[in-house]
């Protein structure tokens, strides 16, 4: 049996190196919060004649609560966002995002109202229109709410600038009224056909 210089020990001990620390696993984000952008941009809080105010109702997904509110409809902004102060008041219920959203204004500047940490999930309708939404909670001053670029891209309403009216005419699949009148145009169709 050989006995070691403790010495030796030490040595041997103080050249390895540490082990490495456990690596987080990456945050895993909800399917819900993976259909938000990576940032912001908001162009006008202000309509002063160069935007339109939609009359719409939103009802919570949850308490199904529904309000009557103007929306500014903005293609300047890129994405749809509920006024923190309307949020609070009301008392609706928000999701917390694992990653904040950072929110800039045209000239490329931060937001001062800051990044977007929560969301709001809603029905929005308007007229025959209805769909669910995920609505960004930030402080949009005078607004209670806002439908941007992402929005009137994905629904490519028919707007009439002098009438301020709003016809939902190429809205996605996933619009309840959208599908009510391709299911209405389809029965014509095939009622038309049974005619000849």
């Amino acid at each position: 049996m050989t006995i070691e210089d403790p010495n030796t020990i030490d040595s041997e001990l103080t050249d390895t190196p540490p082990p490495n620390p456990p690596v987080p696993a990456p945050l895993r984000k909800p399917k819900w919060e993976k259909r938000l952008p990576k940032l912001f941009a908001i162009s006008a809080l202000d309509a002063r004649g160069t935007s339109l105010l939609l009359p719409i109702e939103i009802g919570t997904t949850d308490t199904s609560e529904l309000y009557s509110v103007k929306a500014l409809l903005d293609s300047g902004a890129t994405g749809s966002f509920i006024d923190r102060d309307f949020v609070h008041s009301k008392e609706m219920n928000t999701r917390t995002l694992s990653c904040n959203i950072p929110v800039f204004n045209v000239d490329g500047s931060p937001n001062e109202a800051g990044r977007i940490s929560k969301v709001v999930d809603v029905v929005l309708w308007y007229k025959t229109h209805s769909e669910r939404m995920l609505l960004a909670v930030s402080g949009l001053g005078k607004q209670s709410l806002i439908l941007g670029y992402d929005w009137l891209k994905d629904h490519n309403p028919k707007i009439d600038w002098e009438k301020e009216e709003v016809e939902m005419t190429h809205c996605p699949l996933r619009c309840e009224g959208e599908r009510a009148l391709r299911k209405e145009q389809t029965l014509q169709k095939r009622t038309e056909l049974r005619a000849l």
